[in-house]
C-alpha cells in the first residue's frame, strides 16, 4: 500500500576527490547519508569508505521510491562516460555540493 503525503528521494553521485572513481546511490535523507559517506564505521568495507567517494557533485529528486529506484538502475548501467556527460550537464564545473546541501 502506497502513503499519501510528500515524500523525498534522491538519486546521487559521488565521486572522491580526484575523480577517479564514482558512486551511484539511492536515498531519502540526502544530507544524513551525505555524513555517513563521509564519517564511516572503523574498519568499514564499504564502496565508498574504501574509494573516498563523498563529494556530491549530482542528484536528482523523486517524490516515489520506485522511481528513485528506476532512475538509480538507469544511472548505474551507463557508461563512465554517459555518467560524466550527465553530471557535467547538471555540475559544468563539477563543484562538490556537499555544503550546499
Amino acid at each position: 500500500m502506497k502513503t499519501i503525503g510528500n515524500h523525498n528521494y534522491y538519486v546521487y553521485m559521488l565521486p572522491n576527490k580526484n575523480k577517479t572513481v564514482l558512486y551511484t546511490g539511492v536515498t531519502n535523507n540526502l544530507k544524513e547519508r551525505l555524513y555517513y559517506h563521509k564519517n564511516p564505521l572503523p574498519f568499514s568495507k564499504a564502496f565508498t569508505s574504501k574509494y573516498n567517494c563523498y563529494f556530491l557533485v549530482y542528484y536528482e529528486h523523486f517524490y516515489q521510491i520506485e522511481d528513485a529506484i528506476t532512475r538509480e538502475k538507469q544511472i548505474k548501467g551507463k557508461s563512465r562516460a554517459k555518467k560524466d556527460a550527465l553530471i557535467f550537464d547538471f555540475n559544468p564545473s563539477w563543484t562538490f555540493l556537499n555544503d550546499d546541501i
